[in-house]
């Protein structure tokens, strides 16, 4: 029987119903809970070629209103508060110009020189939690770290930044149901951007300095004759926020999730851990994405649009159609992965698509791959005995359409003999 999406009950354990669709209804034709009807593609193969494929634009122009007069699709709030270039919305030659300029942002230079930055939140957190032998992960941990990462990946002064963890932990809470309060942080946050932006350009050096901060950065390029507008400045950085720090949200708690369920696991990367030899290192990383594969961040990839007419899998897509890349199914597909449905860390034939593939994969994937890995390894090596203090049927999962994570992580252990340091990071809204 075919079964029903996009419930509560199928955002708790989706993998069941993608396993029936590869099977029998590999690209599905459904309606979504707001209404639009869309393509879902679960098998790998298909995925990996619609994700590539040219015909499939990225630009929300391309899809027919409803019979209301109002395009249903991409991010809650954005086309109301004039947030809609950026590299989940637009197609070359636009999105090569500002992907370029981005892409400055996410070297592998900068991301290795933002490592202790990444690592003293890290610790900062745990520091405050530690002593008390509980904890609610996504609250304490998971919520807080990529948003102090973001924030001074981005430039936003320390003094705003509780504003901007009280807008993201609203658009959080309120990504899979009613859109007001989504859309109302959204236009805080755009209005926010563009008065800081004008702040910075009025003080913005003629040299840049090491480790310049990104909006900077843009704001440099625009001033330099890349022709960046500030909506397109805005806009970028709205996206880095939106996409960047749920994903690491997700893929912390998520992981950690997935190895407290599996013990076996969990006791493999802490042995190797404990060892603190380069074999730990690599079952880390080859965890990570294994993690990233088993039960990723991202459960689809952002929306796309038929130009012309088009096949996928054997179905006939028309133009215009929105399609939905299943992510978390086609990393589950047994057509491609060995015992799919499997936690092994140390897999190693493991392409997984949970960053995207072809020209939109996702461009913050070193840093979250970075925060994941500190977040875990630091986690597991400061608490061992880390262990779920909750029924698993007692946790809930937050069911946007795109991303897939839980909403609380409830954790217990033994607090440390020796406390790590004193610093503390301060408490972010619950998410």
């Amino acid at each position: 029987m075919e079964p029903e999406l996009f419930t509560w009950e199928f955002a708790t354990d989706p993998y069941p119903a993608y396993a029936w669709l590869r099977e029998h209804s590999p690209v599905h034709r459904t309606t979504l809970p707001s209404g639009v009807e869309a393509w879902l593609v679960t098998r790998y193969a298909d995925a990996k070629q619609a994700l590539a494929d040219p015909r499939l634009s990225k630009n929300p122009a391309h899809h027919a209103k409803d019979a209301h007069g109002k395009n249903r699709t991409g991010i809650p709030g954005e086309r109301g508060a004039n947030l809609m270039t950026h590299l989940l919305n637009i197609d070359p030659p636009d999105h090569t110009r500002l992907r370029r300029l981005v892409s400055k942002a996410f070297t592998p230079r900068r991301i290795a020189e933002f490592e202790p930055r990444v690592q003293e939140l890290t610790d900062r957190l745990i520091d405050g939690f530690a002593e008390t032998g509980r904890a609610d992960l996504i609250h304490d941990f998971a919520f807080p770290l990529p948003i102090h990462a973001i924030c001074d990946l981005l430039g936003v002064p320390a003094e705003d930044q509780d504003d901007f963890r009280e807008w993201a932990g609203m658009m959080i809470r309120h990504g899979g149901g009613p859109r007001g309060g989504v859309a109302r942080s959204v236009k805080r946050i755009r209005a926010y951007l563009a008065e800081l932006i004008h702040r910075k350009r009025e003080l913005l050096p003629e040299v840049p300095g090491p480790g310049e901060d990104l909006i900077s950065g843009l704001i440099r390029a625009s001033d330099h004759g890349e022709h960046l507008t500030e909506n397109e400045a805005a806009a970028m950085c709205f996206v880095l926020l939106f996409a960047g720090f749920e994903t690491t949200i997700n893929l912390i708690g998520n992981g950690t999730y997935a190895l407290l369920r599996n013990p076996d696991q969990l006791a493999r990367l802490l042995g190797s851990l404990a060892d603190g030899a380069d074999g730990g290192q690599e079952l880390l990383d080859t965890g990570i994405e294994e993690l990233l594969r088993y039960d990723g961040p991202v459960e689809l990839a952002t929306w796309r649009y038929a130009t012309e007419p088009l096949h996928i899998g054997g179905r006939a897509v028309a133009t215009g159609d929105p399609v939905l890349v299943v992510l978390a199914a086609a990393d589950r597909d047994p057509a491609r992965f060995d015992d799919p449905d499997t936690l092994d860390l140390s897999r190693r034939d493991n392409q997984h698509l949970g960053y995207g593939h072809g020209i939109h994969y996702c461009i913050g994937a070193p840093l979250a791959r970075l925060e994941g890995r500190t977040a875990l390894a630091t986690l597991l090596r400061r608490l061992p005995d880390l262990r779920l203090a909750a029924d698993p049927e007692e946790l809930r999962w937050r069911g946007g359409l795109i991303m897939r994570g839980l909403r609380n992580l409830p954790v217990e252990f033994t607090p440390p003999a020796i406390p790590h340091s004193s610093a503390t990071v301060p408490k972010s809204p619950a998410p």
